[in-house]
């Protein structure tokens, strides 16, 4: 009399695996936010009137909103990875804004001769400004918010503390007084289409933001750091034991949004024409709207959360200059009513 073949549990287990696989649904992508964005664009247009009026301040409000990008994407890339709230994040776009009007203002003479050597003078400011801001960024690790990690209360006391002081040494360093940063002679003017005004530096700047968070996006999803960075966040004694240091890790993220912050600073400066010891401090407020609307700790909800307020704030300064100055909080407060943890809100906080 035959036996029946029954298989073994580990075999078992690897035929069912299959099934199991396919019977967990996938996670589906949210098209709710950026439908929304696009929404406030074309609704714009009607409102605004003139086609030529709403292109180019389409065009000068995603340039503004992808300039806050690059400098809340520090801010965001400190707080999902890390779970650190630097409220002196203002500290490394000062830092950036200053380092760009003295590599700038020594290479003046040699922006002027052309659209190549403007691109370069750029780029130079730009690393200049990467590498002071995360120098500083790793000691200010070190000494300010290491000592604070896990506790978000100290962690704001001391982080704006720090703020205060580093602006004091900005100004022992550059003066107190507010410094010019004009754009070279090739980066001024527009380009015409039809009617509309597209500024050459806000394309520019745009571009850089674009580079920005295409970079953020593949190094967080598809390269060994990223998986290691987020494992950490999730598990870290786990990571840990598997022989990975990853505190190194965190202190490379600290000091890569410090660098970004930068980065961000030369572009608001130039953006603003002029730089002052409290350029930090005045659009920290904003940066953390932005992140707040976005989803705290979302790169993606950072970059729909930045384009938002920059057409908000060029749609409402053009049809009720009065409104835009609040209309950055009257957004968060519309968001957060219908989405409470923002549009793109990190699942495991």
């Amino acid at each position: 009399m035959s036996k029946a073949v029954v298989p073994s549990p580990t075999v078992a287990a690897v035929n069912a695996a299959p099934a199991v696989a396919a019977a967990i649904p996938k996670a589906r992508f949210d098209w709710i936010p950026l439908a929304l964005l696009v929404g406030v664009i074309v609704l714009a247009w009607p409102a605004v009137g003139s086609g030529s009026t709403w292109l180019t301040l389409t065009v000068a409000g995603l340039a503004m909103g992808l300039i806050i990008f690059v400098i809340a994407s520090g801010l965001t890339l400190v707080f999902g990875l890390m779970d650190v709230l630097n409220f002196g994040h203002g500290v490394f776009i000062a830092l950036g804004a200053f380092m760009a009007t003295t590599v700038m203002g020594g290479m003046a003479a040699f922006a002027d001769q052309g659209l190549g050597p403007a691109l370069l003078t750029l780029l130079c400011a730009m690393a200049a400004a990467m590498l002071v801001a995360g120098a500083v960024g790793w000691a200010f690790e070190r000494v300010i918010v290491r000592p604070v990690y896990g506790l978000h209360l100290k962690q704001i006391l001391i982080t704006m503390g720090g703020m205060i002081v580093a602006e004091e040494l900005i100004k022992v360093i550059w003066g107190p007084q507010q410094i010019a940063l004009p754009l070279p002679e090739s980066l001024r003017g527009s380009f015409l289409l039809g009617d509309a005004s597209i500024e050459k530096f806000r394309l520019l700047a745009g571009a850089v933001g674009l580079l920005v968070f295409a970079a953020l996006v593949y190094t967080l999803a598809r390269t060994k750091i990223g998986l290691l960075i987020r494992a950490g966040v999730q598990d870290r004694e786990m990571v840990e034991s598997l022989g990975y240091r990853i505190k190194r890790l965190f202190v490379g993220v600290f000091v890569a949004g410090s660098a970004l912050a930068g980065l961000g600073g030369v572009l608001w400066g130039l953006y603003q024409q002029s730089v002052t010891p409290q350029i930090g401090t005045q659009v920290n407020v904003l940066l953390f709207i932005v992140i707040i609307i976005g989803g705290l700790g979302s790169t993606l909800g950072c970059f729909v959360g930045a384009l938002l307020v920059g057409l908000m704030a060029n749609y409402t300064g053009f049809l009720a200059p009065k409104v835009a100055l609040f209309s950055n909080i009257a957004l968060m407060v519309a968001v957060l009513l219908w989405r409470p943890q923002g549009l793109y809100p990190v699942t495991n906080r």
